[in-house]
């Protein structure tokens, strides 16, 4: 049985789970570094209670898209698409919050809760694939 010091002292910084898994488990977080490319949707407002007043369409089983087009207060406005974006084009807590999400769909999101804070506003994130 090897020693289980050697992994557990990977283990280093914001990491968590992360740091500690093995190559089994590298396929489903994608490739490290500055090459990562992920397909984003998000729902951006100024307000708080604006954005989680979206945060419950979603929770109630409404699509992504659709709450994007109802709430979101950008250029994204139509359903939400970002498009594909790659590790470095994205600002701080957006980028962190986008590459910790799974691939999902707009029928079934996974997205960020609580919603991001960022310069821009409040937001909530889902990612619909990755390459």
């Amino acid at each position: 049985m090897p020693p289980k010091g050697k992994s557990g002292s990977r283990k280093r910084g914001k990491g968590g789970a992360a740091s500690r898994s093995d190559s089994s488990d590298k396929k489903a977080q994608g490739p490290k570094g500055g090459g990562n490319t992920i397909k984003v949707r998000h729902i951006l407002c100024e307000k708080h209670g604006k954005v989680m007043e979206a945060m419950e369409k979603l929770k109630s089983g409404m699509r992504f898209n659709e709450v994007a087009t109802q709430y979101s207060e950008d250029k994204a406005r139509q359903g939400g698409d970002l498009g594909w974006m790659t590790r470095g084009s994205m600002v701080g807590p957006f980028q962190a919050a986008a590459f910790a999400l799974p691939v999902s769909g707009p029928d079934k999101p996974v997205f960020t809760d609580p919603p991001i804070r960022t310069e821009f506003g409040y937001r909530i994130i889902m990612v619909e694939g990755r390459k």
